[in-house]
C-alpha cells in the first residue's frame, strides 16, 4: 500500500516541479535541516531490517551486507541536503554519478523525505519478505508519515516524500549494475564446480547427508562501493598446505584442536555470542549494525548523524564481503573440520557448525575489524559500550573498553567455534582495517 502512496505523491511533486531549476544540495533554501530531528526514524528501520534479513529466504551474509549498504546510502541521500556542512557521495561511489536534486527554495521535511526512501528502498530490496513483513514495513511507514503529517503542511510533506521516493528509485537502478542484484536466488548456484588439490576446500555435509554447495562463489566479481576492485585490500596467501607436525599449517590446526579441547565457559560463550548464523540472526553484518544502534540510541544522535552512521557502516560491510568472498574464493582453503579430521583426530566435531564456503579469511574478522574502524572514526577509540544484541534469546550482554576491542573478540570466537584457523583471523582483521581506511576516506564533509 505504501508505494501506491508514494507513487501517487511523486507524481503530485512532479508537476509542481515542472519548470523549477533544480540545484545542488548545498544552494537549498529550508527552514529546517536534518540536525533537527532525531534518529528514532532511522533506528526504528533498522530494526525492522534486523528482522527482514533474519526472516526472509535467501539473506545470506552476503546478501545482508549488500542490502544494508544501500539502505545506508539511501538514507543519507535522502537527507543530505539538509545537512549543510556535508554534501552527496555522488561522483565517489562506484558508478553513482547523478541523483535527484530538491527544488529551489522549497521546504523540505527531512523526516518524512527519510522514512519515504527507506519505506521505498526497503519494499524493493526485500520483495520476498513474508505478508507479516510486508504488513509491518507499511505499518512502520504510516506511523511516521502521520506523525510528521502533523509537524508541516501538506504540499511540504507531498514533495518530501516525493524526494525521499526519487531518491530510492536512484539508487535502485544503481544497484541493479553491482553484479549482486536478487542475489538471495542464487546462493547456491549449481553451475560452479569445485577446484582439485590438495589443500581445497570440501564442502562438510548437512543433518540430512546432502553434501552442501558453495555460498555465492562469484560475490566477490560484485562492484564494491568504495574498494576499486573485491582484490582491493587482499590479504596475504595463507600458509602452504602440509601434514607435516613441524609445519605452520599443521601448528595452526593443532591449536584449533587443542582450544577445543579445554574449552572454557567463556570461550563457549564467546563462541556462540558471535555466532551469528544467517536465518537465526541478522548475519554478522546485522549484528554490527545493531551495535550502531545502540551507540546512536545512547548518544541521542540526530537523524543527520545517523544517516551518515548507517551510510559509513554500510558501505564498509557490504565492502568487506565482496573483498572477503573474493580471496576465500582464491585460496579456496578447506576448513578445520576436514583437516583435523583426516591428520590429527577421525572423531573430532567444533562447536559451530561449519559454514558453506571456503576457509581463508574468516569473514567475521573481516566485517567486524572494518565495522570497528569505521565506529572508532566516528565515535572515538576508546569508547566503551554493553552489547546488547542478543538480549532477546537469552545470551549475556557483552561489554568492551573500545570499538577494536569487540572486533578482536569477534574474531577470536571463530578459532573458539572450531571454524577457522589463526591466519584467516588476523589476516581478516587487517583486510577489515584496510576496507574501512577506504570508507573514512570518503568525503562526508565539504570541509573534507
Amino acid at each position: 500500500m505504501f508505494r501506491i502512496i508514494l507513487r501517487t505523491l511523486v507524481c503530485f511533486c512532479l508537476v509542481g516541479m515542472m519548470g523549477a531549476a533544480a540545484v545542488p544540495a548545498s544552494a537549498q533554501m529550508t527552514d529546517s535541516t536534518a540536525y533537527d530531528y532525531r534518529s528514532d526514524l532511522a533506528r526504528d528501520w533498522s530494526s525492522l531490517h534486523q528482522s527482514l534479513i533474519r526472516r526472509t529466504w535467501g539473506f545470506s551474509p552476503p546478501v545482508a551486507s549488500r542490502a544494508l549498504g544501500y539502505l545506508g546510502v539511501t538514507l543519507y541521500e535522502a537527507v543530505v541536503p539538509g545537512m549543510p556542512e556535508h554534501q552527496s557521495l555522488a561522483g565517489q561511489l562506484n558508478g553513482l554519478i547523478d541523483l535527484p536534486q530538491p527544488v529551489m527554495a522549497q521546504r523540505y521535511h527531512w523526516g518524512a523525505a527519510a522514512n519515504s526512501a527507506l519505506a521505498a528502498m526497503t519494499q524493493r530490496l526485500f520483495p520476498t519478505a513474508h505478508d507479516e513483513h510486508q504488513a509491518q514495513m507499511t505499518a512502520l511507514y504510516a506511523r511516521y508519515a502521520s506523525t510528521f503529517a502533523g509537524e508541516t503542511d501538506a504540499e511540504t510533506l507531498a514533495r518530501s516524500e516525493a524526494f525521499g521516493s526519487a531518491i530510492a528509485d536512484a539508487i535502485f537502478e544503481w544497484s541493479l549494475t553491482d553484479g549482486g542484484h536478487e542475489g538471495y536466488r542464487y546462493n547456491f548456484p549449481a553451475y560452479f564446480e569445485l577446484p582439485a588439490g590438495e589443500g581445497i576446500w570440501q564442502p562438510t555435509t548437512r543433518a540430512k547427508g546432502n553434501p552442501q554447495r558453495a555460498m555465492q562463489p562469484r560475490w566477490g566479481d560484485n562492484r564494491p562501493f568504495t574498494l576499486v576492485s573485491g582484490a582491493e585490500c587482499a590479504p596475504p596467501p595463507p600458509p602452504p598446505y602440509s601434514e607435516a607436525p613441524n609445519s605452520d599449517f599443521y601448528r595452526e590446526a593443532r591449536e584449533v584442536y587443542d582450544i577445543s579441547l579445554e574449552l572454557s565457559a567463556e570461550q563457549l560463550e564467546i563462541a556462540r555470542f558471535w555466532a551469528d548464523d544467517p536465518f537465526r540472526t541478522a548475519t554478522p553484518s546485522g549484528h554490527s549494525v545493531a551495535i550502531l544502534t545502540q551507540v546512536l540510541e545512547r548518544e541521542d544522535a540526530t537523524l543527520a548523524m545517523a544517516a551518515e552512521a548507517y551510510a559509513r557502516m554500510g558501505i564498509a560491510l557490504a565492502d568487506s564481503f565482496i573483498s572477503c568472498w573474493h580471496a576465500k574464493y582464491e585460496y579456496n582453503l578447506l576448513r578445520p573440520i576436514t583437516y583435523i579430521q583426516r591428520v590429527i583426530d577421525p572423531a573430532w566435531t567444533p562447536v559451530l557448525t561449519t559454514p558453506p564456503f571456503p576457509e581463508y579469511p574468516s569473514g567475521h574478522s573481516v566485517e567486524s575489524s572494518a565495522a570497528a574502524a569505521v565506529l572508532s572514526y566516528m565515535f572515538g577509540n576508546a569508547y566503551a559500550f554493553t552489547d546488547a544484541t542478543h538480549e532477546t534469546w537469552g545470551l549475556p550482554n557483552r561489554s568492551f573498553a573500545s570499538f577494536a576491542s569487540f572486533a578482536e573478540e569477534a574474531a577470536m570466537s571463530r578459532i573458539y567455534g572450531g571454524i577457522h584457523f589463526r591466519s584467516a583471523i588476523e589476516n581478516g582483521l587487517v583486510q577489515g582495517s584496510c576496507i574501512a581506511e577506504r570508507v573514512n576516506a570518503l568525503h562526508f564533509t565539504r570541509e573534507a
